[in-house]
């Protein structure tokens, strides 16, 4: 069957706009996060795999943080136990944390390099306990209650965040041609593993690589101001002030404070972009358009 000459010309053009991002990203280091809706369809799945399959071809190093919170629950919800939340976080105990193992340094880890692989590509899963990747610390929330002269302190388990980041596993990995999948468990200096937020895993990962481009896949079509336009090539100055503003608040707060302090530590940009659409990742690397917010440090 032969192309129609505008469908021809269509895919000609989308092959030439691509042509200068390959040639400037070869040799570099791409961090994406995957989870949540982008997980949800087969179509959307194996699309991100073709995605990360593509940009290693091209030359680009990708490596994948992956969540998995929505599977978590539903294994909880069928061993029984009910999951409780403060603040957008999950009280993780000792029987939630073996859970917590189970579900993304198995099952989706498994899952997402099984997906790869098909889609012709070699890619390896790791939680960050693998060579102390990823040494953690106990995360603890801290509530103003009235009546109190101190903050009261909540203990919400096995919750972490990042205390540093050792890239040996993930440079010997990405130097033999291997893409790295990383599920977002840490250590503690006591041996004990936590579980962290994607996005922070995600952005701290981009940190300690130098990376190009850290990229945020969410249920969005992006940054949006007050009137529902998405925002796009943003300076950490512009995103302070619509922080300041009110203009970015809620659950939006955490994600685009990930994207800038990856950006202040010095990844040349980040990206939060709408898992939702098909090709998402090379949509936004691959063309002048893009389907997502773009922060850029102000120097570039």
């Amino acid at each position: 069957m032969t192309l129609s000459k505008d469908k021809a010309l269509n895919i000609a053009q989308v092959l030439s706009e691509a042509l200068p991002y390959i040639q400037r990203f070869t040799g570099k280091t791409i961090v994406i996060k995957f989870g949540g809706n982008a997980m949800e369809t087969e179509e959307l799945t194996n699309s991100f795999a073709r995605d990360i399959v593509m940009m290693k071809l091209v030359g680009i190093n990708p490596v994948v943080v992956h969540g998995g919170g929505p599977q978590i629950g539903d294994l909880l919800k069928k061993i029984g136990k009910q999951s409780e939340f403060v603040d957008g976080m999950r009280v993780t105990d000792s029987e939630t944390m073996d859970v917590v193992e189970m579900v993304l340094g198995g099952l989706v880890n498994k899952d997402i390099v099984s997906l790869i692989n098909n889609n012709g590509g070699k890619a390896v899963g790791l939680t960050g306990k693998d060579g102390q990747m990823i040494m953690a610390k106990k995360l603890t929330i801290s509530r103003n209650a009235p009546g109190m002269n101190a903050p009261e302190i909540i203990d919400i388990g096995h919750v972490g965040e990042v205390a540093s980041v050792n890239t040996d596993v993930i440079n010997m990995l990405v130097n033999s041609d291997f893409i790295p999948v990383i599920a977002p468990i840490g250590v503690g200096k006591d041996g004990a593993s936590y579980n962290i937020n994607a996005d922070l895993v995600a952005g701290k990962v981009a940190e300690a690589l130098k990376a190009e481009k850290l990229m945020l896949l969410t249920n969005i079509a992006g940054l949006m101001d007050k009137q529902g336009k998405v925002l796009t090539g943003l300076s950490p100055k512009e995103v302070d002030g619509l922080i300041e503003d009110g203009t970015i608040y809620g659950g939006m707060l955490p994600k685009i404070q990930c994207a800038l302090d990856a950006v202040k530590a010095g990844v040349t940009s980040s990206h939060i972009i709408d898992g939702r659409v098909p090709h998402a990742v090379l949509l936004e690397i691959f063309t002048d358009a893009g389907v997502g917010t773009l922060i850029t440090s102000e120097n570039v």
